[in-house]
């Protein structure tokens, strides 16, 4: 199954699910067929009450054009394609034709595919090839951590007054205040974090769920 909230014990966080919308049977299989093929890589799976929220915060923006950076086997881009108004449409940034293989049949299951972009290759340069203008409503960042910086710079201006950004794991598993930490993730993580938080452009709040999820809201 995906990950689950790190921040809280696990009788907590039993309890913290039990008193949320769990998921439905597509996501369930999707999580178990991805713990299956890649078991070496299901963190990368956001945790099921992650994916609710997520869905539940796409539906308050009121979006109706999104944008991942980071698509894996396609349980965050089921989350956020359901929560867009009728008509929505998402765009996916993935280099992985394996993972993403997986995420196009999961799309297909829950009837999400005609809503559902995808485009494989460096996210970076999706990103620049797109007109700069204001695109999107509602971005959801969670690919390498070493470009964090880079995809918030190219994201944040093709956001919309008013449009939501969600960046995933910027707790870096709690390591964000081992001062001792010198792994390059940690210190990808931790100048994306003090970079977006001095960002006047937002407004911003960590939130606890997961391994730490980002939400800003462009003014």
């Amino acid at each position: 199954m995906a990950q689950r909230s790190e921040q809280i014990s696990l009788h907590l966080n039993a309890y913290l699910t039990a008193h949320s919308s769990p998921p439905d049977a597509v996501l369930r299989e999707l999580a178990n067929e991805t713990a299956d093929l890649f078991p070496n890589e299901t963190g990368l799976q956001i945790a099921p009450e992650q994916g609710t929220f997520m869905t539940l915060l796409t539906q308050l923006a009121g979006a109706t054009s999104a944008i991942e950076i980071g698509t894996f086997t396609g349980y965050s881009s089921i989350c956020i394609a359901r929560g867009l108004k009728p008509g929505g449409t998402l765009l996916c940034c993935d280099v992985s034709e394996e993972w993403t293989s997986v995420a196009r049949k999961y799309w297909e299951k829950a009837g999400l595919a005609d809503r559902i972009e995808l485009r494989l290759g460096p996210a970076m340069d999706t990103l620049v090839s797109l007109p700069d203008q204001e695109l999107f409503d509602l971005a959801f960042i969670d690919a390498d951590k070493g470009g964090y910086l880079g995809y918030w710079r190219q994201v944040v201006p093709r956001i919309r007054p008013g449009g939501l950004i969600m960046v995933d794991n910027t707790f870096s598993h709690g390591r964000v205040i081992d001062a001792g930490n010198d792994n390059p993730a940690v210190f990808a993580v931790r100048d994306f974090n003090d970079h977006a938080a001095a960002d006047d452009r937002v407004d911003l709040v960590m939130v606890p769920i997961g391994d730490g999820l980002t939400l800003a809201r462009k003014k």
